[in-house]
């Protein structure tokens, strides 16, 4: 198949590329590389050391003898560029990576939140207007998250996108219905996904856009079968306060001997994914799509749940890393139970790699062998979701 990845540079978007092209796919990647522009606004580097794309797209094509091509392209603001390049190649998939990813990062600043707004809502919305404008069927994979649902559920089990719901007539009858699950947005990131739904849902009904909506949970891990072949295919490994993600900085903060930071009492209850299972589930979702008028596919794209106070005592066993208790920068309940739905993937084959069988590689591999590149620094998460945790933050500090 003729696939094209949108933010094919990323932390996802890079091994599900390589991934895809082993497997003997024609792989175009459409990256502004906006996210190693974020890298120099904020004065930091993946803990694992980042070749250029073209770099990258040469070491690949000289170990596998596959070529990928790269398109330098805003898809948020370049929409007739998009719609050429859709209309020369006729993608029968397109999985769209290319959004600013970090919910800390999207509540940094008002040109933050902006920019954070901008960016998703308007490249999610030209990547679907210039489908229907070239008159394609294309398959659309799109990379959503479980933050959607909140992080609550409420004495439920939270479903794969639809709730049946039943409503009391005006006659006194129970109407059933099936709906979107309620949003709940913890960010303005977060907020951008919840509205992806919505723009999914519109042209999937009105124009028949062919749409599977992924639900990730956390992602943790750094290498893939792909990118281990050669220290210049590396993937990214974030550990900074606004793209580090709580897993992957836990293991970082080990390796170079700082205290694992948990925000609050750590009560709070995450979804958490492997990336090699990342690629595995989309690779399962381009093999399975909906048919042309189906409903938008939506899957829970997670294998397990944890406390983030079990995870941070669980590296601390594994390293003897200490563990430090700091006021959350988040608007958000310090307690919460997450039950989920991830029987889809399940059912299609996916194996999960779970938490105790990937950490101590983790550990080892990657964050102690790059640990001379972590910057102490860059550790602390200084966005805050409103001024009364930056308040509480400073508080905390005696700065108040």
């Amino acid at each position: 198949m003729k696939i094209f990845v949108l933010g094919g540079d990323g932390f996802c978007g890079w091994p599900t590329s390589l991934h895809l092209s082993a497997r003997g796919h024609d792989v175009i990647i459409i990256d502004n590389l906006s996210r190693r522009k974020i890298d120099i606004e904020l004065g930091i580097e993946s803990l694992t050391p980042i070749r250029p794309l073209h770099d990258r797209l040469k070491v690949w094509g000289s170990i596998s003898g596959k070529t990928i091509e790269h398109h330098n392209i805003d898809i948020a603001e370049n929409y007739h560029r998009l719609f050429v390049l859709i209309k020369e190649y006729r993608p029968d998939v397109v999985i769209h990576f290319a959004e600013q990813r970090a919910a800390p990062y999207s509540m940094k600043s008002s040109w933050h939140k902006r920019y954070t707004v901008n960016n998703n809502i308007n490249a999610t919305n030209n990547l679907m207007v210039s489908l229907i404008a070239a008159g394609l069927n294309t398959h659309v994979v799109h990379l959503g998250t479980m933050g959607v649902y909140g992080y609550n559920s409420a004495g439920i089990v939270i479903p794969e996108g639809y709730l049946s719901v039943k409503v009391e007539s005006p006659g006194n009858d129970l109407v059933e219905r099936e709906i979107l699950y309620p949003q709940s947005a913890g960010s303005v990131y977060h907020m951008t996904k919840t509205l992806d739904q919505l723009i999914f849902d519109y042209y999937n009904r009105n124009d028949k856009v062919r749409v599977t909506d992924l639900h990730q949970g956390i992602v943790w891990g750094t290498q893939t079968e792909q990118t281990k072949l050669d220290e210049r295919l590396i993937n990214r490994f974030d550990y900074d306060g606004d793209y580090g993600t709580v897993l992957n900085r836990f293991l970082m903060q080990a390796a170079v001997g700082h205290p694992l930071t948990v925000h609050g009492n750590g009560g709070q209850c995450r979804a958490f994914i492997h990336i090699c299972d990342t690629i595995a589930c989309i690779e399962l979702a381009i093999d399975t799509p909906p048919a042309s008028g189906e409903r938008v596919c939506i899957r829970n794209q997670a294998t397990e749940t944890h406390h983030v106070r079990d995870l941070s005592s669980l590296v601390s066993h594994m390293t003897g890393a200490k563990i430090s208790y700091i006021p959350t920068p988040r608007n958000e309940a310090l307690e919460n139970d997450l039950v989920l739905e991830n029987k889809g993937f399940i059912q299609l084959g996916l194996k999960p790699t779970r938490l105790s069988e990937g950490l101590a590689g983790e550990i080892y591999d990657i964050a102690r062998k790059y640990a001379h590149r972590c910057d102490l620094s860059k550790i602390k998460c200084v966005s805050y979701w409103n001024e009364e945790r930056r308040k509480a933050a400073k508080e905390a500090i005696g700065e108040v």
